[in-house]
């Protein structure tokens, strides 16, 4: 197979398609390379904030036709179980991954994306043109590679990322439930060692999912031993799985999940999604900041196909724009977890949120974005 799109996207998540719509809506020709298939289920807090909504509408996305949640209400508690309530300022929706990524797979495809279900093995840039190579040995041409391949890739091995070369202490498990629980609420329970975001998806169902450092969940036989001497330590939480039952076969878990900085231009390649930079999930807008960042992808790509600017400008606009919409919320992401996790100072928090409530939505406005125009 010998395809020569324009535009080529490594990664069928969230900000793979999106960028994937918006391209070929915009008359781009697209070939997108996903290793595996659709509907499938990912690791993730699928709470996605109300900020990207008008830029669904302007894509022609109707995401109301997958019966997503309404949320509008936060809970925080620290690990002893004093919690405090609140609006969410912007508010957001809830959605499984299992759903969302195959809708927006079918209308990459509708709108005219080639989909290649293939894991690429190498990238290379040379006289002004990539060539791409896929574990079949198929090789393609592009114009522009966007990279939207996930937390960590063989890729990033392939180009001596520094984040790659560090281990992560973190890893992350979740699960779908059944049970009772608000539809309209998002809760983010602290545990010793990490802490667990629950929230309502489509179809009544409960997804909670958690975020934990190695080093406390290895002390533990399994994770249902974690879930039952960690977990339920914090009353709350304790709660909440007494009264679900789990609607999977076993929870789904990622590690090695790294908070490390990264570049969002590597070799060329424009970074995506979590390939260009991942914020805590207590902050609940990592989705909403995938699909934002593909649209400034799109945006500069499309400059940059129409010649309005050069490969220098491209690279350097898309970095900048990430930057602008995005590096304050990914520190102000880590302070918190910070905070958070440290048992003195997450109390200490929660006694000055309980005197002043309005500090909890004022921290929530930091760490997401404005709606997407």
């Amino acid at each position: 197979m010998n395809l020569s799109p324009q535009i080529a996207i490594i990664g069928g998540g969230l900000a793979g398609l999106t960028a994937a719509i918006h391209l070929t809506k915009s008359g781009k020709s697209v070939l997108l390379f996903e290793k595996n298939t659709y509907p499938k289920h990912k690791v993730c807090g699928e709470f996605i904030s109300n900020e990207v909504l008008p830029y669904f509408e302007e894509l022609g996305l109707n995401i109301e036709s997958l019966q997503p949640t309404h949320i509008n209400k936060t809970t925080i508690s620290v690990s002893s179980g004093k919690s405090i309530s609140a609006h969410l300022p912007l508010g957001g929706f809830g959605i499984s991954r299992y759903k969302l990524d195959n809708y927006l797979y079918e209308k990459a495809k509708e709108f005219g994306c080639q989909i290649i279900h293939q894991q690429v093995n190498e990238i290379d840039f040379s006289n002004d043109s990539f060539t791409i190579q896929t574990e079949n040995n198929e090789t393609f041409q592009a114009k522009v590679v966007l990279a939207a391949f996930g937390k960590r890739s063989n890729l990033d091995v392939k180009l001596q990322r520094n984040f790659i070369q560090k281990k992560s202490p973190w890893l992350a498990v979740k699960a779908h439930y059944k049970g009772n629980f608000p539809n309209d609420l998002v809760e983010l329970h602290n545990f010793d060692g990490g802490y667990c975001g629950v929230s309502k998806v489509e179809d009544n169902i409960i997804n909670i999912c958690y975020l934990a450092k190695y080093e406390s969940f290895k002390k533990q036989k399994s994770i249902s031993d974690f879930q039952l001497n960690v977990l339920n330590k914090n009353p709350k939480l304790k709660a909440i799985f007494e009264n679900t039952e789990m609607l999977f076969e076993k929870p789904l878990t990622i590690s090695q999940v790294s908070f490390e900085t990264k570049k969002q231009v590597e070799n060329h390649i424009l970074m995506l999604g979590d390939t260009s930079g991942l914020i805590h999930p207590l902050c609940g807008n990592g989705m909403a900041m995938a699909i934002h960042s593909a649209k400034i992808a799109s945006v500069c790509t499309i400059d940059f196909l129409n010649e309005k600017i050069n490969r220098n400008e491209l690279e350097m606009k898309y970095a900048k724009q990430w930057n602008f919409n995005f590096k304050s919320r990914i520190q102000m992401g880590k302070m918190l977890s910070k905070l958070l996790l440290n048992p003195v100072l997450s109390n200490r928090m929660m006694k000055w949120l309980l005197i002043f409530p309005k500090l909890l939505p004022f921290l929530i406005q930091k760490t997401h974005g404005k709606p997407i125009k």
